[in-house]
């Protein structure tokens, strides 16, 4: 049985996206000018960004939040409103976004 004195919670979100075909590069520049922003907010303690195996022009950002009123905040800022603007004109098909909850042992 494990402890409580021994976890942590963290907000891990996942937002899958697809892209049209000829927009990738588009999207890899907006990612590529704002991710060392979004990593610096309050609350962001990780960031990737994938690319599917198979399927070249669908990504997902994986990104890892102390709490979900970080993420919130993220989401309520200019950062967020002109990113998001910047891509979801780029999308081939809607996004899908995830929010989990990870309980670690430390």
């Amino acid at each position: 049985m494990l402890n409580n004195s021994h976890l942590s919670q963290m907000l891990i979100r996942y937002v899958r996206m697809s892209f049209q075909e000829d927009k990738v590069t588009d999207f890899l520049s907006v990612f590529e000018e704002s991710k060392e922003k979004i990593r610096a907010m309050k609350g962001c303690q990780y960031l990737e960004l994938m690319q599917d195996l198979h399927q070249p022009a669908v990504f997902m950002t994986h990104s890892h939040w102390l709490s979900e009123e970080d993420l919130n905040a993220y989401r309520d800022s200019e950062l967020f409103r002109a990113t998001w603007a910047r891509t979801k004109v780029l999308f081939a098909d809607k996004p899908l976004a995830f929010s989990m909850e990870s309980v670690i042992v430390v």
